[in-house]
């Protein structure tokens, strides 16, 4: 389109467009018709103009100019695991996510592993520093890129208890750093929070809070030092573009005042708090939806969940459609032809900026009571999320808030009680904690278990 089409319309400034809209109203108020509040407290207009901004944009620090399709696979039988990795490379997966609970045969499990392919995630719910010292003396021979992700402190928030104890726990954490400065040892798993319940700002908070701990801890980690963030996307799909780029603002302020490195690697996934078991062909578009707020936030990593991932056992079928969701997304609807292309929308740089400041403000406040650990074993982030959490349930119960299939244009005749292969609803832990745990809950089980109870 020609330069000069452009010059011959005059500039409307914010103030002519707002007289335009009252004008339309006829005489309604537009805070009252037009404005919105979001959970977070942050009040939506209806338009957003380059009036609003009196500075140029800042570049987001470390957004990548490239994101990697990534596959969880758990590992039980390392055989079985390898197989299916491998499957998924050559299907066009970037990236593996190796969730495992206990040690595993390294060398089976990484058997005709294309190492230069595939970027390497793990997830561990066990610490073992002579079992870290194998697997990273073992990866670095193969010159593998990896991504460690060890977090004590999520261990601790998620399950109520340390590994071994407080100590120990930060001393097998230390001894894996010095030893290997170069890799990237430390992740911050903030997925539990969104599962939980938080809302973004606190999610935010508590996600830099919960990286002030390790940064203050470990005070002499190499400048270089890489951490990992894992966030899970909700529904909110614009405020989900800005919560990832609100976190690499943060995170690049806070690395700051400690010398180290100020971009971060951020590792994305669908919330499951949203999530179904009726109707549960709707978890395809809800999970496609996350998946692009999670590209286009600027995650370096985005791996999905399955549809049927809450009441199936892991099964090929709906491994390769949730890849297969990412892949069109890359290939097909072109999300990898340019990069960060959020940046100067007007909208999402207002509500990057305000999700920003919202959540230092709780950072502050966290800081001011003694540190993320001190707040959590007093019992006030639990506090704070199951006050979120209850509002959100309060919203889904009245309606407010509708999950079609669910709570809205609910099939009656859907029947689930014979398709359960998992157990779908939050598990009560008997064991003794130190700690209230921080519980993930979806918002339809009570609602889902009282249609099961009726078929």
């Amino acid at each position: 389109m020609s330069e000069s089409l452009f010059k011959e319309f005059d500039e409307v400034s914010a103030k002519q467009w707002k007289q335009k809209i009252q004008y339309d109203l006829k005489g309604a108020d537009y805070n009252k018709t037009l404005v919105w509040q979001s959970s977070e407290g942050i009040h939506v207009k209806p338009f957003y103009h380059q009036d609003d901004f009196s500075e140029d944009f800042e570049a987001i620090p470390g957004q990548p100019k490239a994101w990697a399709v990534a596959q969880e696979i758990f590992v039980d039988d390392e055989a079985i695991a390898n197989g299916i990795a491998i499957d998924a490379i050559n299907r066009g997966a970037q990236a593996i996510v190796f969730k495992s609970d206990k040690e595993f045969n390294i060398e089976a499990l990484f058997k005709d592993f294309p190492f230069q392919k595939a970027t390497i995630y793990f997830t561990f719910k066990f610490l073992s520093e002579s079992f870290y010292t194998k697997l990273i003396d073992f990866l670095t021979t193969k010159k593998a890129k990896v991504f460690y992700n060890i977090d004590i402190i999520g261990n601790f928030a998620r399950t109520g208890n340390w590994h071994h104890n407080q100590k120990q726990d930060h001393q097998i954490l230390e001894a894996s750093i010095n030893k290997y400065s170069s890799e990237s040892i430390i992740s911050i798993d903030a997925k539990l929070y969104q599962n939980a319940g938080a809302n973004i700002v606190q999610q935010l908070a508590y996600a830099l809070a919960h990286a002030n701990e390790y940064l203050n801890h470990f005070k002499a980690l190499d400048k270089e030092t890489n951490f990992t963030f894992q966030l899970a996307i909700g529904p909110n799909y614009f405020f989900e573009i800005a919560k990832i780029r609100a976190l690499r603002k943060l995170y690049a302020a806070l690395a700051k005042e400690y010398g180290v490195k100020e971009e971060c690697h951020i590792m994305a996934t669908p919330s499951k708090r949203n999530k179904t078991i009726y109707d549960y062909n709707v978890n395809m578009l809800r999970t496609t939806s996350e998946c692009m707020s999670a590209v286009l936030g600027g995650a370096d990593a985005v791996y999905n969940i399955s549809y049927d991932s809450l009441y199936h056992k892991s099964n090929e079928f709906g491994e390769r459609i949730s890849r297969n969701q990412l892949l069109v997304l890359k290939h097909e609807s072109y999300f990898d032809v340019v990069s960060n292309p959020a940046d100067g929308a007007y909208y999402i740089e207002n509500l990057t900026d305000e999700i920003a400041k919202k959540a230092l403000d709780i950072f502050k406040e966290i800081e001011k009571g003694g540190g993320f650990l001190k707040q959590l074993n007093e019992g006030n982030i639990q506090r704070k999320i199951k006050e979120s959490a209850g509002k959100e349930q309060e919203c889904f119960d009245s309606e407010e808030l509708k999950l079609l299939g669910t709570n809205y244009h609910a099939n009656p005749d859907d029947r689930m009680k014979n398709d359960l292969e998992l157990f779908p609803f939050q598990k009560k832990n008997p064991v003794k904690t130190l700690i209230e745990p921080i519980l993930e809950k979806r918002l339809a089980e009570a609602a889902e278990q009282k249609r099961l109870n009726q078929e």
